[in-house]
């Protein structure tokens, strides 16, 4: 699927005909076909994200089920990503809400919590958070594959911060996210 992957010259597609791409490979993940968005390597995704136009994220951002599909891929990867030695002596709750979303007041929500020298990400909300961050999903999107200034994000007002706002600030530091590799 990487191989697929590096081939794909998305900048050429529109955003409908991106967001029939992924509708297919998600398609053909869910009927067992050995094609997922999730086989591919965060790397890879990263790479084709970076090549995305803001149109295209907007769209995946924009379908339901996309929406869905690469919120979840992104949190579920966060763990793996996760640098327990930056994160020393740390413990925060970071509520994340997504505008435009299904949930409740129009937001899709998810939690993330580091503490003991882990990080667990859910869509349970069953703890208080420290931190509550909202954005729009092509925007974390774009935030949580490294294509995106966060300092900037901030600092712009696309990233709103409710609670402690050094958590938030340092929250990508405890991450390796690759950086796209230009292909």
């Amino acid at each position: 699927m990487d191989g697929f992957a590096a081939h794909l010259e998305v900048e050429k597609l529109t955003p409908d005909e991106f967001i029939q791409v992924l509708e297919t490979l998600h398609m053909l993940g869910s009927r067992g076909a050995g094609i997922e968005l999730s086989s591919l390597s965060t790397q890879a995704l990263v790479d084709i994200l970076g090549q995305t136009s803001r149109e295209q994220l907007k769209a995946v951002a924009d379908h339901p089920e996309l929406r869905s599909v690469f919120l979840d891929e992104i949190f579920r990867r966060m763990s793996e990503h996760f640098r327990p030695d930056r994160a020393r002596h740390v413990d925060f709750v970071v509520s994340w809400r997504f505008s435009d979303g299904d949930g409740e007041d129009g937001f899709d929500r998810f939690q993330t919590v580091i503490e003991d020298g882990t990080c667990v990400s859910s869509v349970d909300l069953a703890r208080t958070p420290d931190t509550t961050i909202t954005l729009s999903v092509d925007d974390f999107i774009r935030m949580a594959t490294g294509n995106a200034a966060v300092a900037a994000m901030f600092v712009t007002g696309k990233v709103k911060v409710k609670g402690e706002y050094a958590p938030a600030v340092r929250f990508s530091s405890y991450f390796d996210i690759p950086k796209p590799s230009g292909v």
